[in-house]
This record gives structure tokens, C-alpha cells and sequence, in this order.
């Protein structure tokens, strides 16, 4: 059953990047998520490794509306607004060390395409999207072979996916409930040509009613932008 549809396109130089992901979710999937998203951010490549400058989300329901607008030097958030204002605080201790979450997207990998090591799974990301502060703890599963409707056909690795909520939601939140409550999720990473960074390719949650999934139909990589990676139209965000 078809509930949503994701859109994500990365542009990746030499110096700068920015990331841009636009996305609706609905139906069934109402009681975690629901409404219209856009979320955009712009950075710094150093060492093939992106440090985050600036990110803006915009999310929209019948319900409400939330807008949030960060600035980040040396991993550290500078600046933030957030619309309307946040019903628990993050403390500034814990805004440190951080990066968003479509920075997050994007994992590090020293290995190309054709030599992926499972230590491209073993991250730790810290992750604040201006309300909420989180870890994705990765490890490695298994390697794999992936072929897109269109785009990228090879080798991936597969990571398992420990979600751990650390501040700025109560542990009652449905959307923290679902993701801590020992479900079983991993991640399919693929390689980004002509950059030593992955990018996912299949995420899964695995439930005792039904299964999450979101996969890539197009996962393509163009001159002059980098990287681009459509989930699939027909492809359900929860089946």
C-alpha cells in the first residue's frame, strides 16, 4: 500500500555541497507521519567529508505547520529559529557535535564502488533537525548487489539501524515509540560515483502488522549534479 513518495537530490563539488529533499507522506502512515516536507541544506567538502552550513525544513499538515532555519560552524549549531517555538528544549550542550539530518544521508565511505568495506557501516551520526536531537548507530550486515529501475546497478553494503532518541521529544512521541521498540531496520547504502560518500538506497523497518519501506527507483549520477536519488513512485513508503 502505497502511503508516500520522497524525493532527494544532491549536488556535490569539490568545495561546497547542498542537499535537497522534498516529500509527502499520508494514509496509513497518518499516526506517525503526515503532510508535505522540504528540507534543504548547503555545506562545506573537505577531505571528501561535508560539514553542514546552513539547513532550512519546512513541513506542512492539515494540523500545523513547522519551519526551522539552523546555522552551523565547525559541527556546532550557531543559529537557530524554529516555528513555532519548540515544546522541549535542546540544550546547547547537545546541539555540539551534530549534523542534519540530510548531511546525515550522505555516509563517509573510504572504499570505492568496487571495494566497499563493512567499516563504511560502522558510524555513530548525531543528528539534530532543530527540535530534535537523535543517533543513528550503524554496523555492518552483509554486502549486497542492487540494481535501480534507472541509474546505478552494483555492489552495495547493507547496515543494520539502531534509532536512539536523546532529546527534545517525550519518549511517548508515536514516531519515537515506533523506531525505539526493538524493531529490526537496516539501511542499503550505495556508492556515489566520483565520491568517496554513500548514499541510501533502501530503508527498512521491519513490524509485527506491517513492513516500512522506502526504495530508490532512480538512483543516478549526472555531470554537474553529483548525485541524485528518487525513491521509487510506485514503490510504498509502508507495505
Amino acid at each position: 500500500m502505497t502511503v508516500g513518495n520522497v524525493k532527494l537530490a544532491a549536488d556535490l563539488g569539490e568545495t561546497e555541497y547542498s542537499v535537497m529533499l522534498t516529500g509527502r507522506a499520508g494514509g496509513a502512515m497518518r499516526f506517525l507521519l503526515d503532510g508535505e516536507a522540504l528540507l534543504e541544506t548547503h555545506g562545506a567538502v573537505s577531505n571528501s567529508r561535508l560539514q553542514p552550513g546552513t539547513f532550512v525544513s519546512h513541513i506542512r499538515s492539515e494540523k500545523a505547520s513547522e519551519d526551522v532555519t539552523m546555522s552551523f560552524a565547525a559541527g556546532d549549531v550557531t543559529e537557530l529559529t524554529v516555528s513555532p517555538p519548540a515544546g522541549m528544549e535542546v540544550s546547547e550542550a547537545e546541539r555540539r557535535g551534530a549534523m542534519d539530518p540530510l548531511t546525515a544521508l550522505l555516509v563517509s565511505s573510504e572504499a570505492n564502488a568496487e571495494d566497499l568495506s563493512p567499516a563504511a557501516c560502522r558510524h555513530a551520526l548525531a543528528i539534530f533537525d532543530g527540535r530534535h536531537r537523535y543517533n543513528l548507530n550503524l554496523d555492518f550486515k552483509r554486502l549486497d548487489k542492487i540494481s535501480a529501475g534507472k541509474g546505478y546497478s552494483g555492489p552495495a553494503i547493507v547496515c543494520s539501524l539502531q534509532y536512539q532518541p536523546l532529546a527534545g521529544y517525550p519518549a511517548s512521541a508515536p514516531l519515537v515509540k515506533y523506531l525505539s521498540d526493538g524493531r529490526e531496520m537496516e539501511v542499503v547504502l550505495a556508492p556515489i560515483a566520483g565520491a568517496r560518500l554513500l548514499a541510501p538506497f533502501r530503508l527498512s523497518v521491519a513490524g509485527m502488522l506491517a513492513n516500512l519501506l522506502i526504495e530508490a527507483e532512480r538512483f543516478e549520477v549526472e555531470r554537474g549534479t553529483p548525485a541524485a536519488a528518487v525513491p521509487r513512485d510506485g514503490k510504498p513508503l509502508g507495505e
